[in-house]
């Protein structure tokens, strides 16, 4: 029995969000919160944007996320996102005690696996959930940008 709710359905969701930041031609990486099978933070990175290299989308969805709860831990709450978290997001997920992250495709020079960044020990991690998808859609953002310069 399939639920209705599963990984790859939040994972559609994040790649709206990703879709989003390409619309802006920021590097396309979506994220999306959840607890209880409620979205409760939804981002796409801002970096271009607001100018700040702080603004990805991980960073930008706990903070919507601890918003909404009213307190600076998620636990009980699941990380949907489009590439694999690099090692400062990777760092706030950990102090977040996020209980579960879920990404799409794998960051093989910048994520936080092949860096060595910590997640917090009780973190659960499920990596290429929509991993062609995502990394497709990544590709095509890198391509456009090569023929522009």
């Amino acid at each position: 029995m399939m639920l209705p709710y599963d990984d790859a359905y939040y994972m559609k969701k994040a790649l709206q969000e990703a879709e989003a930041a390409f619309e802006k031609d920021e590097v396309p990486v979506g994220a999306i919160i959840v607890v209880k099978d409620r979205i409760i933070a939804r981002a796409h990175n801002l970096t271009e944007q607001l100018n700040d290299v702080t603004a990805h989308a991980e960073m930008q969805a706990i903070t919507a996320a601890a918003n909404f709860l009213g307190g600076k831990y998620l636990r009980n709450c699941t990380l949907y996102v489009t590439l694999e978290p690099c090692q400062m997001c990777a760092g706030a997920l950990y102090w977040s005690q996020i209980s579960k992250i879920v990404y799409a495709a794998k960051d093989v020079e910048r994520g936080f696996e092949a860096i060595g960044a910590k997640l917090h020990p009780k973190t659960e991690v499920k990596g290429g959930v929509l991993e062609d998808e995502a990394a497709a859609l990544l590709k095509k953002f890198f391509v456009k940008k090569r023929n522009l310069n």
